[in-house]
């Protein structure tokens, strides 16, 4: 994938492909659509906050190759934005309500991007390194 699109990096270490938020489309239609690659499967797509920055991860597998590949996407804290994959992967429709749910990463495209998880009136995103309501988060003494 490196040689088709120029601003992709492979992280050894984590086996994963860091790709650039402007080119996540194409390379969903590129890996997804190309013959020889096939990933027809999204088993997952979660984020990491990392408080300089927040990845969103895609496990995505191919079933004609019986591979499974990693795609990650570096947001900065306050650019949580991301286009919807839901019209590459149908499965990706739960994925991002989660993700925006937990991490308040906004799918740009989603169909209906709303909470899933918790009530529609919760205030912030629990998995954000930020959150700080005192009910669930237990600073230590």
């Amino acid at each position: 994938m490196k040689k088709i699109f120029s601003g992709i990096e492979y992280d050894e270490a984590a086996g994963s492909y860091i790709v650039p938020k402007r080119d996540l489309p194409n390379v969903c239609k590129y890996v997804k659509d190309t013959d020889d690659l096939s990933f027809d499967y999204l088993k997952c797509l979660t984020a990491v906050d990392y408080a300089e920055k927040v990845e969103v991860v895609y496990e995505l597998y191919s079933f004609k190759l019986n591979l499974g590949i990693k795609i990650k996407v570096a947001l900065m804290p306050n650019d949580l934005k991301l286009p919807s994959v839901v019209s590459f992967w149908a499965a990706a429709d739960w994925f991002e309500r989660e993700v925006y749910d937990m991490f308040g990463i906004v799918f740009e495209g989603h169909p209906d991007l709303k909470r899933i998880l918790l009530d529609d009136g919760w205030k912030g995103h629990p998995l954000r390194k930020d959150y700080t309501d005192e009910r669930i988060v237990k600073k230590p003494s």
